[in-house]
């Protein structure tokens, strides 16, 4: 090779530098999570699996869009896990009575029942969007907090015990009917999918999330009303959360204070390998989900290789870290090439 020649590998450095750059390191995890569980497993790729794993990432995908309304503010919360608890508690809780005591009326039961529960977890939201925007409490300090009250809210109606009683409808309309052999909670997902992602690139109040997450001082003197949207970020975060309370509350046909325990990790770390930033205003709802599948296919792929689960959740955190310094990483990448 001459003096002057440049090596090979040199030339296709700053392309796959933007390109790393452009699309984030989750798309390089999916190929290699795709390559390792289908060598260790031959069901993994099959159409019963993937369907399994797309109904499974369904409830993660979900709160994940909301908890990436607070990490675009800046913040993050806590306590989606435990609103997912005390909707699954209260959607049961109005349900069974009402189905024993009117056993025809299954519309207006279940009507009321899932009305009951997204208001409880759309509580909570509440308290933390005034706690967060009108108090300036901490993201952390106010959300944990508002985690322990539910959870003890929860397992005070309940005593610990699950809620019996639903109507057979509930769970057959939102969780084992399928349309053209996709289940009913992927239709529920990609719907707010799609809601998500006009509101945040087609809307006024999407770009002023993604304000608040860049500059909050410089937002302020723009004639954003901070507050407002602030608080706006966690009300559909616990609004979010409360509809995957509601689905889980169906696919388990019992009301549940322990479910959810995971949703403030897992919802967190498929936010940020689908390439949010913890600092705020930067990130895309498709890769959030895409995210969420991500750590479903990781899941199941560990589950068919006979995996234990405290060891997948080991590797629920690796992944978060590893993403973390990804996004560090390409921070670093984004500022070389702007040089």
């Amino acid at each position: 090779m001459a003096k002057n020649e440049t090596p090979r590998w040199l030339a296709y450095r700053v392309p796959l530098q933007r390109l790393f750059v452009r699309i984030g390191v989750l798309p390089f995890l999916l190929v290699l999570a795709l390559i390792v569980f289908s060598t260790l497993s031959g069901r993994f790729l099959t159409s019963e699996n993937l369907i399994t794993v797309a109904r499974q990432a369904t409830y993660l995908a979900i709160v994940a869009m909301g908890q990436m309304l607070a990490l675009l503010t800046g913040g993050f919360d806590l306590s989606v896990g435990k609103i997912v608890a005390i909707t699954s508690v209260i959607t049961a809780l109005t349900m069974a009575p009402l189905a024993a005591a009117h056993p025809d009326a299954t519309a207006v039961t279940l009507t009321l029942g899932i009305l009951a529960g997204l208001g409880a977890g759309t509580l909570v939201g509440v308290v933390n969007g005034v706690g967060v925007a009108v108090f300036n409490v901490s993201p952390f300090m106010m959300t944990l907090g508002t985690a322990a009250i539910s959870f003890g809210i929860a397992l005070t109606l309940t005593s610990g015990v699950p809620v019996y009683g639903l109507p057979d409808a509930f769970g057959t309309i939102f969780n084992f009917s399928r349309i053209l052999d996709i289940p009913t909670p992927v239709y529920i997902m990609v719907g707010l999918f799609v809601t998500m992602y006009i509101l945040l690139n087609r809307t006024r109040m999407g770009r002023y999330f993604y304000a608040l997450g860049g500059n909050l001082k410089a937002s302020r003197l723009s004639g954003i009303d901070t507050r407002f949207y602030l608080f706006l970020a966690y009300v559909l975060c616990g609004a979010l959360a409360a509809v995957a309370g509601v689905l889980l509350t169906a696919r388990l046909e019992t009301g549940e204070a322990n479910i959810g325990a995971s949703m403030p990790l897992d919802s967190i770390a498929a936010c940020v390998i689908g390439g949010v930033s913890l600092r705020g205003g930067v990130g895309s709802v498709g890769n959030v989900v895409l995210g969420a599948i991500f750590i479903g296919l990781i899941q199941n792929g560990m589950d068919l290789a006979q995996i234990q689960s405290y060891l997948q959740e080991v590797a629920i955190g690796v992944l978060l870290i590893l993403a973390v310094i990804a996004d560090q990483f390409r921070q670093f990448v984004m500022l070389r090439l702007k040089d």
